[in-house]
């Protein structure tokens, strides 16, 4: 079998089990955190067991080493206890198959937490720390070609080995992790056209809810118009008649609320994390409209019991709030993102230097259909407000006219711990 025969085999075998993960976790809605937690283990598990049971294979007596990509992917994904776990895995299947020192191993893989430490208190990117421990992978297999797997071998053999081994293990790292990063992708674009067309079936519910509305109110003005309080006769006639109708009028107002009541389904969770994932998330928005994100945020995760989903809804539904509020007279457009926290609650504090709010404005911003925009359905403040609530929390606005806005949101530490 050539080499290109055993790296491609190779590929399928890590792919296999993480596609079939994208696949489900797309097509699976409602997914818990627990679920797609589990889902991604026994995927990287299953890719990491085929690559070492099918997909290792020696090329002129030098083995193809691509099992350290589930590794580099649950780094990528910060999956501490699952890195470590598959490190112990391969530090005992590299010992025994590739003979290689137990404890030459443990210092290779143990560098791979410490450096992953070092540089998550930088806030490099995820794909920034894989290619910095591509580098230290380069450095150890040196030290093991020469030392363990062939040191009998020319240099030059050993060479063109290390060489052509680095450069795969580089295109193909960053191949399936390019390819596992667009699946995730295409969960969250899926989520984003589920939010749209709840929210044009929102829309559409609050017309049909509307017409209903106005037939019996229409009702009630034609009997109040006929009316007469000196005819005893129809005011015992037409008065039932008014009853009934602001009856149903109520009922119609109860159905339409428990339709549109907001769930939440809280997971613990973390924020840090959440606010990362926005950084880059909204990163081309923020560069499109020429406008400096800073997210000051702690080094250490900070985990809350809340809804992933509904949270990222408000963030997202704040801070695009903030880049249409940019002032197109000033130099430089900020939006800073910022967490202060004490023994109970924490604050989520956005500030932006954009055009601001007058003392109107500020007064019912987070009253529902009240927008300042041309196309704005006015739900979105309030929306936020009510999914905050919903988490004991609160939202609280502070703005000056041509100076800017900050929002202040405000959540309880309680983490569900069982």
């Amino acid at each position: 079998m050539s080499y290109i025969e055993v790296i491609i085999k190779s590929i399928i075998f890590l792919l296999c089990p993480l596609s079939l993960y994208l696949l489900y976790t797309i097509y699976k809605k409602n997914l818990l955190v627990e679920e797609k937690d589990l889902g991604f283990e026994v995927a990287i598990i299953s890719s990491l067991y085929f690559v070492l049971r099918f997909g290792t294979s020696c090329y002129n007596d030098y083995p193809i080493i691509l099992f350290d990509i589930p590794l580099l992917i649950c780094y990528y994904k910060r999956k501490i206890p699952l890195a470590i776990f598959l490190s112990l895995i391969l530090i005992v299947y590299e010992s025994l198959f590739l003979s290689i020192s137990p404890l030459f191993l443990a210092l290779e893989y143990s560098s791979y937490l410490i450096v992953y430490s070092l540089f998550v208190k930088r806030k490099l990117k995820p794909i920034n720390v894989v290619n910095y421990f591509i580098i230290i992978k380069s450095f150890m297999l040196s030290l093991a070609v020469f030392w363990f797997i062939n040191p009998e071998a020319n240099f030059s053999s050993n060479l063109f080995y290390l060489f052509t081994i680095i450069i795969t293990l580089y295109f193909v790292t960053n191949l399936i992790i390019s390819i596992f990063a667009k699946g995730e992708k295409i969960i969250e674009l899926r989520c984003d056209l589920e939010n749209i067309e709840k929210e044009k079936e929102l829309r559409s519910s609050l017309f049909k809810v509307t017409h209903e509305i106005k037939n019996p109110i229409a009702v009630c003005k034609g009997y109040l118009d006929m009316i007469d309080i000196n005819d005893k006769k129809k005011v015992r006639k037409y008065i039932p008649i008014i009853k009934d109708e602001i009856t149903r009028t109520l009922i119609l107002m109860d159905d339409f609320l428990d339709y549109t009541k907001i769930k939440i389904e809280k997971e613990e969770m973390d924020l840090v994390m959440l606010l990362e994932d926005l950084e880059e998330y909204l990163g081309g928005l923020f560069k499109k409209n020429g406008i400096e994100a800073s997210f000051n945020l702690p080094d250490d995760d900070i985990y809350i019991n809340a809804d992933y989903n509904r949270l990222k809804q408000v963030f997202i539904n704040l801070l695009k709030n903030a880049i249409e509020a940019k002032d197109e007279t000033k130099k430089e457009n900020k939006i800073n993102i910022s967490i202060e926290s004490d023994k109970e609650f924490m604050n989520i504090i956005i500030e932006d230097n954009g055009v601001g709010m007058d003392k109107d404005v500020l007064n019912n911003v987070s009253e529902m259909f009240f927008t300042t925009k041309k196309r704005g359905s006015g739900l979105g403040v309030s929306l936020s407000k009510e999914i905050i609530e919903q988490h004991n929390g609160t939202i609280v606005y502070n703005s000056v006219k041509g100076e800017g806005t900050r929002v202040i949101v405000t959540l309880p530490k309680e983490v569900n711990m069982g």
